[in-house]
């Protein structure tokens, strides 16, 4: 495929390590938090490159089956494994996290960064409840507002985006409602979106607003008004890691 005709998904995140904010400090400090460290089962859904999923597999020394929709993140995730020696640790999945269950009826450790969003946040929680084994662990990373006072352009923004954001204390209630006990929850500071995130996209967004096809400039357009709304949000909302237990 031509530079031309490359879907805007490769224009913009092809070869990037983080395609959500976080950071591979955050994802181990996060899994030394779960009171448990012996999983059989341990599942990265919409694990996208794969950043985190390579931090499980190297700290675990387990199996992780890592899925993801999008192939060519998968095969970028299988060669950064070989290259880091975990190869034979990390299983990729092209499948829609939705279809869990169906592949994976018990599962010990259930990590999603960044990404439950796609199939909606309780929605993901519900589906996946019954997967997990009793008193085995969900972490997920979830877009959250912080508090009531949102800059107007910011709430306009997420209205168009992701109405369905929700703040932190609605998204660990709907946890508890769906058979989860919430063990933790952490809050990803802002240098997380801007290292290795936001400093690769916004120079690639303003290249591919140029771009022939408008579908690619569209894309980058987004991106760069999303990373406005970063800037001007005044910490209104946030990233934020639940740590849950199903009970």
């Amino acid at each position: 495929m031509s530079p031309d005709t490359a879907h805007p998904i490769d224009l913009m995140f092809g070869g990037m390590e983080k395609l959500a904010p976080g950071s591979n400090e955050h994802t181990l400090g996060v899994l030394r938090s779960v009171p448990r460290t012996d999983f059989t089962v341990i599942v990265d859904a919409g694990c996208g490159s794969g950043r985190q999923t390579l931090v499980l597999a190297r700290e675990l020394n387990t199996p992780v089956d890592a899925l993801d929709t999008y192939e060519p993140f998968l095969t970028d995730l299988a060669r950064r494994a070989r290259d880091a020696g975990l190869g034979h640790l990390v299983r990729t999945h092209c499948m829609d996290m939705k279809d869990i269950p169906a592949l994976f009826p018990h599962i010990d450790l259930l990590w999603s960064e960044g990404a439950a969003y796609s199939i909606g946040f309780q929605n993901a929680l519900t589906v996946w409840a019954p997967t997990l084994r009793p008193d085995s662990f969900l972490v997920a990373s979830e877009l959250c507002w912080m508090r009531d006072q949102v800059p107007a352009d910011v709430r306009d923004f997420f209205a168009r985006e992701y109405p369905a954001m929700r703040s932190l204390e609605q998204n660990a209630a709907s946890a508890e409602a769906a058979g989860y006990r919430v063990l933790r929850t952490l809050t990803l500071p802002p240098e997380t979106w801007v290292d290795g995130y936001y400093d690769v996209l916004e120079p690639r967004a303003h290249a591919l607003v140029k771009h022939g096809d408008e579908a690619v400039r569209g894309f980058a357009g987004e991106m760069l008004k999303e990373i406005d709304a970063f800037r001007c949000s005044g910490g209104s909302y946030g990233y934020v890691f639940y740590v849950l237990q199903r009970i």
